[in-house]
């Protein structure tokens, strides 16, 4: 698919952090919505603020969000643990 599709998926989840992303969040159940395991490239907002990323596959189930430092500093949040709000709304890929 190469066109972009709309897409209306909201979740709040907690940073997480570990060597692969510096910062990221879990997008739960990704898989059924998005129907792939595969890496999708989305736009949406995060506590508000636009933002354009690359869904990474985890290998176990959900897609990562990474969160970029600028989202964080926009956001005001960038501690694991902290929740954020994220409204999914186009897929690009």
């Amino acid at each position: 698919m190469t066109d972009a599709a709309p897409l209306d998926l909201t979740f709040t989840a907690p940073i997480e952090k570990d060597g692969a992303f510096p910062t990221y969040l879990v997008v739960p159940d990704s898989a059924e919505a998005l129907g792939t395991r595969r890496a999708v490239k989305v736009t949406g907002t995060a506590d508000g603020h636009a933002f354009a990323a690359t869904l990474m596959p985890s290998g176990s189930g959900p897609h990562w969000l990474p969160l970029r430092a600028a989202i964080c500093t926009a956001i005001g949040k960038a501690r694991a643990g902290e929740q954020v709000t994220v409204h999914l709304q186009q897929r690009l890929s």
